[in-house]
């Protein structure tokens, strides 16, 4: 009897981080990108966050000058540990507590730092340091303790997903062996000091690479019918978007692994707005869709199918684009706001609360998207000026908005009329894909357009909706991240044979 007792105890103990996790609150963070050719100051950024409502940061280094700007302003903040700095801090103890105090020490308490990062990324980029990772969280971590500030602040480092392999079903998934001489000792370290593993997870990027085997709504969190659903046949769990099958593939990797009561933390996720020519779906409205859907699912405390109600908070990659970045158009537009502030998109997030909650909402226009079909283009410009009621007369010859006399501009013009027109309701700015919304004022000139400011722009009910579509374009560019072909056979095959994972 006394034995069953011990072995339930051991047993509670196990379960408790992920227990007390399902009654948090979950939270969205962004992350601090710096790549930018017009970067702007810590003070400036610190004030879009405040009017921004967001409440947590995550940095790529240790910035003093943002440090400093941060304090008192309550935001809680992940700094990190640059990858480069990682061999020096790994081999030496008196180097990690050097770096703890210089980038911790001197801010706190004032800046509000609740974890560290050590390193992003570093078993599928920086492997040669694989071997001094654990050392390094171990020398972090000592310093922390040193400082009494261990219970206070995390330490963990931020992998990329393409770390576990065979991901789908979610319930086979699991580490790639090579690493486990650093993820077992790296698993057993963030168990007993109470942290949590840091995850990046780009549906995007499982997205693009599975060539149309994962449908797209799938990954951006639109709803599905029940027969289109994913479903693990070893648990009969449903899962509805890549996301969670991601982060529940890590908990059924850390449980093979016999680490079953680390929560998860998404250091990294989004989605691109806008891409090359073969980068199709990397476009203002997807990105706008699955940030808006993810910060809604996370915000909701949904937990995942493994892991119902379990907090799964989450950092938006990330606050600016990044125009100085390598790489392909994407690389650079991740970006929810522009160096100036400007919002990118406005995020739907109604009942969401009040995080993000930009100041623009009322001033969104409906344009043209760049790079479609001119036929498609003079349809929907013919529709608008036609059925669809809209007062054209202001791009007819010699008005104030005929030139530029091309259909591009002309669309975009009875677009946004009719846009504004219907209230801009929801779905009343896509004339069968050929339109977007944006928050740059088109007007130009002495062409005003309407929801301008200034303008005499009237909202009137109207029963005639402008025609839309729900087919989506695939993309066939290829990601930064190498994923497992296997798994995406499996995502294929599933979905062939009723949406059952096999």
């Amino acid at each position: 009897m006394a034995s069953s007792w011990r072995l339930m105890a051991v047993i509670l103990i196990h379960l408790l981080p992920l227990s007390a996790m399902a009654d948090q609150d979950a939270f969205v963070g962004v992350n601090i990108g710096t790549a930018l050719s017009d970067m702007p100051n810590p003070t400036q950024v610190v004030a879009l966050l405040k009017a921004q409502q967001i409440r947590h940061v995550r940095l790529y280094d240790a910035d003093s000058a943002m440090l400093t700007a941060l304090a008192g302003t309550g935001i809680r903040v992940t700094v990190s540990v640059p990858n480069q700095q990682l061999l020096a801090i790994g081999q030496s103890n008196a180097t990690a507590a050097n770096w703890v105090a210089r980038n911790v020490l001197t801010h706190v308490p004032a800046t509000n730092i609740t974890a560290i990062s050590v390193g992003s990324e570093v078993l599928t980029t920086i492997p040669n340091a694989a071997p001094v990772l654990v050392s390094a969280l171990k020398y972090i971590h000592a310093a922390l303790i040193a400082a009494r500030l261990d219970s206070r602040i995390k330490v963990s480092t931020a992998h990329s997903s393409s770390i576990i392999l065979d991901s789908f079903p979610p319930s086979q998934a699991f580490f790639n062996r090579t690493w486990d001489p650093v993820m077992v000792p790296l698993l057993d370290f963030l168990q007993s000091t109470g942290s949590y593993l840091m995850l990046n997870v780009y549906p995007y990027y499982d997205y693009v690479q599975s060539q149309d085997a994962i449908p797209l709504d799938y990954a951006l969190f639109r709803p599905l019918p029940p027969n289109k659903e994913a479903i693990d046949s070893n648990t009969l769990l449903h899962y509805t978007n890549v996301f969670d099958a991601v982060v529940d593939a890590a908990y059924f990797a850390m449980s093979y692994l016999n680490f079953t009561n680390i929560p998860i933390v998404v250091t990294e996720s989004g989605w691109p707005s806008k891409g090359d020519a073969n980068e199709r779906d990397a476009t203002i409205d997807n990105a706008n869709t699955y940030n808006s859907n993810l910060i809604k699912h996370v915000l909701n405390n949904t937990g995942t199918p493994k892991h119902p109600g379990v907090a799964v908070s989450t950092y938006i990659y990330e606050l600016y684009n990044e125009d100085s970045r390598s790489g392909p158009v994407s690389e650079k537009n991740w970006g929810l706001f522009d160096a100036n502030g400007r919002p990118i998109y406005v995020l739907h997030l109604t009942g969401s609360g009040t995080m993000l909650a930009n100041d623009t909402t009322n001033q969104t226009y409906c344009v043209a998207r760049e790079g479609v079909d001119r036929k498609m283009l003079q349809a929907a410009l013919d529709w608008a000026c036609g059925p669809g009621k809209v007062d054209c007369s202001a791009i007819v010859q010699g008005a104030a908005c005929y030139e530029p006399d091309t259909v591009a501009a002309h669309a975009t013009y009875a677009f946004d009329a009719y846009y504004h027109r219907m209230g801009m309701a929801e779905g009343t700015c896509d004339f069968n894909g050929v339109a977007t919304v944006t928050t740059s004022d088109p007007s130009h000139g002495s062409c005003i357009f309407p929801g301008s400011n200034g303008s005499n722009g009237t909202y009137i009910n109207g029963t005639s909706l402008a025609p839309s579509t729900n087919s989506t374009s695939s993309s066939s560019s290829l990601p930064r991240n190498t994923y497992d072909l296997i798994s995406i056979m499996r995502i294929f095959i599933a979905l062939l044979s009723g949406a059952m994972f096999l």
